[in-house]
């Protein structure tokens, strides 16, 4: 197995001008560990994304704990994230792995007392579990009481709400509901999205807005109502995420997560902050 190269992506920079409160939490990002590579079905990982580098761009934002997210590289191979919860503790980390059709709920036990609390959906290419295979997986962890994360094509939802309405788990609805390219805070699909909120176990995700956004930084002004009116609507379910390393992004359009974090100063008020970046996390991924 060839050796993948270490990061070089930037870490360092300028602090965000939003004051983080104790215990805030980065609901989504990945790590890329040594000795793992990718399997059939993801894409290639280009270099290392360890919690060493992590921690450099942590201490810049002022957040204190993070939620791993598999990534698509390792599709079912959720040993590197694994790896990287054994070295960061189940008091500063959680984990969101890929649940495989021959799980074992051993297995799945195993990963609890890791740190692990859900299970990735990912309906997007490279996704190993797409959402017409996500109800074996929601049966799999119901009796360990853990969430799903499930991303989508928000421009679909109208498709895939039968699917979402019948989620039993608690879920979040990841990116932003993925909306490629942007639709207006008043566009059907997003009252869709409301109805899936106030049912009672979907949280919103705010993360990746540059993945989707076409006016671009600093102020993200296409998906920026979107993300105000759900916030406005559902504080109390609303989640924050860097995305890091920001992996299929070129270096030239490499994002500054201090900007993406400062976006929360006018996207939501310091009472909404305080539940978006600590509050909503402690409960929905159980620090």
């Amino acid at each position: 197995m060839p050796a993948i190269p270490a990061n070089t992506r930037p870490l360092a920079g300028a602090r965000p001008r939003l004051k983080t409160p104790p215990g805030a939490v980065d609901c989504h990002m990945h790590f890329y560990m040594p000795g793992f590579s990718a399997q059939p079905g993801g894409p290639p990982i280009a270099e290392l994304a360890v919690p060493e580098d992590y921690a450099v761009m942590q201490r810049r934002l002022g957040l204190e704990r993070v939620v791993i997210t598999q990534a698509n590289a390792y599709q079912f191979d959720n040993g590197s994230l694994l790896a990287a919860l054994k070295q960061l503790g189940k008091d500063k980390a959680r984990g969101m792995v890929t649940v495989s059709p021959d799980a074992t709920l051993a297995e799945l036990r195993a990963m609890t007392e890791l740190g692990v609390c859900g299970a990735r959906i990912m309906d997007l290419p490279g996704g190993a579990t797409p959402i017409r295979n996500m109800k074996p997986v929601e049966t799999k962890i119901r009796d360990l009481g853990w969430n799903m994360m499930v991303q989508f094509k928000g421009r679909e939802v109208e498709t895939l709400y039968p699917a979402l309405d019948s989620i039993e788990a608690n879920y979040v609805i990841d990116h932003i509901a993925k909306f490629i390219d942007p639709v207006p805070s008043d566009d059907p699909r997003a009252d869709m999205l409301l109805r899936l909120i106030d049912k009672g176990n979907a949280w919103f995700k705010i993360a990746g807005v540059y993945e989707t956004s076409v006016t671009g930084a600093p102020d993200f002004s296409d998906v920026a109502p979107l993300i105000k009116r759900v916030v406005a609507h559902a504080p109390e379910r609303i989640v924050w995420g860097s995305n890091w390393p920001h992996v299929g992004v070129p270096r030239a359009n490499y994002p500054d997560d201090a900007l993406l974090l400062d976006n929360l100063l006018d996207w939501a008020t310091p009472e909404q902050q305080q539940k978006i970046l600590v509050d909503n996390p402690v409960e929905f991924f159980g620090f």
